[in-house]
């Protein structure tokens, strides 16, 4: 792992996308997620940090899209999370929960299983987030039904990358082959998982590193105390 500070992939020297160049669709649906992203974070916040959160999480799916519907709800979804990992930073949280960042190279596969099986098991006492070094364009449809078979459906969820706040805010991170692209700064737990990448094995061959990423899980959440 590397050691210099942990940098943004969503940011850039640009600014947001002025509102002449988004579809009606898209502005219309990133302004009513600018007001339900107000509403929510109105004591922690100023408008401008929540705007600026949340289009430059916009641009950031964007430069990679191939399919742009759902962009402005990925925005949002991510604007959110990266709001929440600010919060917790700048001790906004009153009582924070434990939080765990899980880390591979395209977001795709192990991290997106260590994701769901974490937030399954964890029932809402503890937090996890997982991010790419470089994140694909979709999740691994065979990590996908591989967690389907054991009731854990993680098909609503969508490669992204990692920023600052997000990796500052983490209690626990958790490496599974990103390499010395992986982000180290002082504070967290770091812990690398020697993992199979999942990446164009059917589902018989991820069956086995969807085991062995739970018995891992389950392991973390006892030394966590959740």
């Amino acid at each position: 792992m590397s050691q210099p500070e942990a940098s943004d992939p969503t940011e850039s020297s640009a600014t947001p996308t002025p509102y002449r160049l988004l579809s009606l669709d898209h502005q219309t649906a990133l302004d009513n997620a600018e007001f339900r992203l107000r509403e929510e974070f109105a004591t922690m916040f100023d408008q401008e940090t929540i705007h600026r959160f949340l289009y430059r999480s916009y641009e950031g799916f964007a430069a990679r899209a191939t399919v742009t519907i759902y962009l402005p709800l990925l925005a949002e979804r991510f604007g959110r999370q990266r709001l929440q990992a600010l919060a917790k930073v700048e001790g906004k949280v009153p009582q924070p929960r434990p939080t765990v960042l899980f880390m591979c190279t395209h977001n795709a596969g192990r991290s997106q299983i260590a994701l769901g099986y974490f937030t399954h098991l964890a029932k809402g006492r503890a937090v996890a987030w997982s991010g790419g070094s470089d994140p694909s364009g979709a999740l691994n449809p065979a990590a996908i039904e591989s967690m389907a078979e054991i009731g854990i459906d993680i098909a609503d969820e969508y490669p992204k990358p990692w920023t600052d706040e997000i990796i500052r805010a983490a209690d626990v991170i958790v490496t599974m082959g990103c390499g010395d692209t992986c982000p180290l700064v002082p504070g967290p737990r770091y812990e690398e998982w020697i993992i199979e990448d999942p990446a164009g094995l059917d589902i018989e061959q991820v069956r086995p590193i969807r085991d062995d990423i739970g018995s891992r899980i389950e392991k973390l959440l006892t030394e966590l105390g959740v």
